[in-house]
């Protein structure tokens, strides 16, 4: 069996983001894989029981997906809930699914709190991105999975059939 794939729910046109749209994306290398039965979807958010649509989330103060693992920051929603127990609790569901699965890289849409690989919000809820992961993207490189945004899917291919 050829290596599985965690990836985000959303990028396979699941309407599973907070207002419940999909941000589906569409690549000859994604629909291969996923005719192949090699991708695990997982929406972190939704594996913590979230609903949709729910609260947009921010991690607060420009902080990472690390800063929120280790304590120093928190995931907070437009309207000022603190929902870092349910972020870090999808994470680890996540996690989860990619090891009960061998996943060793992952596809994660980015920009999310959750998934975001490369970048995310910068908690002020003003469409500012800043360089980071969110809490899924930091919890499975610390377990060596490796991410992957879909902009970087031909730099994953290759990894995969190295």
């Amino acid at each position: 069996m050829k290596n599985k794939v965690l990836v985000s729910a959303c990028l396979l046109a699941q309407p599973v983001r907070y207002d419940g749209a999909a941000k589906t994306f569409h690549h000859p290398i994604l629909e291969q894989w996923m005719a192949e039965g090699r991708l695990v979807a997982v929406c972190p958010e939704r594996m913590a029981g979230m609903g949709i649509p729910r609260e947009p989330a921010e991690i607060s103060d420009g902080a990472t997906g690390e800063d929120v693992l280790a304590g120093r920051a928190r995931v907070f929603t437009a309207v000022g809930e603190d929902v870092t127990d349910a972020f870090v609790a999808g994470a680890k569901a996540a996690l989860a699914a990619a090891l009960a699965n061998g996943c060793r890289c992952a596809l994660l849409t980015d920009g999310s709190p959750s998934c975001g690989s490369r970048s995310i919000y910068d908690g002020s809820f003003a469409g500012r991105r800043h360089v980071g992961s969110g809490v899924t993207a930091a919890l499975l490189r610390r377990h060596g999975i490796d991410v992957f945004s879909p902009e970087q899917i031909e730099e994953l291919r290759e990894i995969l059939t190295a």
